[in-house]
């Protein structure tokens, strides 16, 4: 991997998106940090391990939990380093649709990008969801403990929309104070992960063993194959490895793009994926009573953990620092799912596309798609209140989503191989062997997180993952073919750029 610094020859950001077929609408205030510091914030590893921790803990346990990240992590930065060298050659907020455009054979090219980027909308809609959604579920428990709050789905649904709401608000109005919260996330996330898990190794009286942590295999989920349970297990470690194309979405508004986010998506993959590994040992160490946490009444075991290990005072103190971390995370996520829509809308790619691209004159940030963003979002995550394994199936319409996506582009890119025109930023020789492990894993969770997650699977517990997909992938395929096949990103395309709307 090499990483080329030389300036000379090189154009300016905004003269390579103009050769890219996009003007300079949204404003570029971003640095290479706060580009890294959005990805970061939304694999936020104090959201995705913890909101999906006690899914862990009966789906294989502390052995899966412990080495599924560690394999889960190696291999999301495979699909991160390939990702990366694309996001090089083609800085656009756009991001994957408009990479497998430039990246596939002109006859279907269109065709690519179209779907490239309603799988990406799905991802982001979910990631959003599942991280808010996460949110609202350790806030009840700190209310529940706190002041005697009953945790019920219906409660827990109206937790969900009020965080919605909140980041809705601060990426309208606060456009500011969001990109000091992304700042002052990483430090958040980084700080409160070695007090919690310094806390979890030195009050506690009791640890378990390293034979627990590392080979205790657990399986609640009614099916025999002990197998198959270790690889729906994965769900945990790859659902929180999601949402680093948001330093991609972001590059219209970051310095030095073409370097800028490709080292923000891998920086923010392969940091998290030390700072997760160190959390997750911090918890599991410290479980005292496997059942009773598991059957916690606060509704999220690691909470019950906090409470066990270091006592009620100490326990929810550091639960306000996850919730923290929860929420810093979800408004990330908002502004990059808006992003995409913002791109997306502006190429006509969305229903009523002409209101989601517009842009306040006063921020210069697309208003509208923030809405979209929170509302689809809330929409995804309403089948809670019907169905007890809604919140796993979310994570894992996420993981589809957003992996169909990311390995696209990086499927064309190998396919094109030695044509493919590097940005600065560039894998060498290892591009094609990297890009084809690549691929062949997203292929393989594609398929396993599609699967039935409990036994027996009644319409309460079905994995309504496959629905959603089919649904999207539905309204995609009939769209593309009734119109959208003879104008998206074609010679009557919608226009690559809008005035700023008053």
């Amino acid at each position: 991997m090499t990483d080329e610094d030389a300036t000379a020859g090189v154009p300016s950001d905004e003269e390579r998106l103009a050769q890219l077929g996009y003007t300079q609408v949204l404003a570029r205030r971003m640095s290479a940090f706060a580009n890294y510091a959005v990805s970061f914030t939304i694999i936020s590893v104090l959201s995705g391990c913890l909101t999906l921790y006690s899914f862990g803990m009966t789906t294989g346990g502390p052995a899966v939990i412990t080495w599924g990240w560690v394999a889960v992590g190696l291999m999301t930065l495979l699909v991160g380093l390939s990702m990366a060298e694309i996001c090089s050659a083609y800085p656009t907020s756009a991001g994957l649709y408009f990479w497998a455009h430039r990246l596939a054979p002109p006859r279907s090219a269109a065709a690519w990008a179209w779907f490239t980027g309603w799988f990406n909308v799905l991802g982001q809609v979910a990631v959003t969801a599942g991280i808010d959604f996460g949110a609202a579920s350790f806030l009840g428990a700190y209310l529940n403990l706190q002041f005697g709050f009953e945790v019920t789905r219906g409660r827990t649904v109206l937790l969900f929309a009020a965080i919605l709401l909140l980041h809705g608000l601060l990426n309208t109005f606060g456009v500011r104070i969001v990109a000091v919260l992304n700042s002052v996330s990483v430090w958040w996330h980084v700080l409160g992960v070695v007090v919690i898990v310094g806390a979890l190794a030195a009050v506690p009286d009791h640890h378990r063993s390293a034979g627990f942590v590392f080979t205790h295999f657990v399986n609640e989920t009614g099916w025999g194959s002990g197998a198959y349970v270790v690889l729906l297990g994965l769900l945990m470690a790859q659902y929180t490895f999601t949402g680093y194309d948001a330093s991609a979405h972001m590059t219209e508004e970051t310095h030095d793009a073409a370097t800028a986010g490709p080292k923000g998506i891998v920086r923010s993959i392969w940091t998290s994926w030390i700072a997760g590994f160190v959390l997750l040992l911090g918890f599991t160490f410290a479980i005292q009573s496997y059942d009773k946490e598991l059957a916690s009444p606060t509704g999220a075991p690691p909470a019950q953990i906090l409470l066990d290990a270091l006592g009620a005072t100490s326990g929810k103190l550091l639960l306000l620092v996850v919730i923290g971390a929860q929420l810093f995370c979800g408004m990330a996520s908002v502004t990059a799912n808006s992003r995409m829509i913002y791109a997306f809308s502006r190429d006509g790619a969305l229903p009523f596309s002409r209101v989601w691209h517009t842009v306040s004159p006063r921020t210069r940030t697309p208003v509208a798609a923030v809405w979209l963003a929170a509302l689809a979002a809330l929409a995804l995550g309403l089948p809670y209140l019907i169905n007890s394994t809604a919140y796993a199936a979310v994570t894992s319409i996420a993981v589809i989503g957003l992996y169909i996506a990311y390995v696209v582009p990086t499927f064309l890119r190998v396919r094109k191989g030695a044509a493919f025109e590097r940005g600065p930023w560039h894998l060498g020789r290892w591009s094609g062997p990297i890009g084809v492990i690549s691929v062949l894993w997203v292929v393989a969770i594609t398929v396993l997180f599609m699967l039935p997650q409990v036994s027996p699977v009644t319409w309460k517990t079905f994995n309504y993952a496959p629905v959603a997909v089919l649904v999207v992938l539905g309204f995609a395929a009939t769209w593309w073919l009734a119109s959208a096949r003879h104008w998206f990103l074609g010679t009557t395309r919608a226009p690559a750029s809008d005035p700023v709307e008053k």
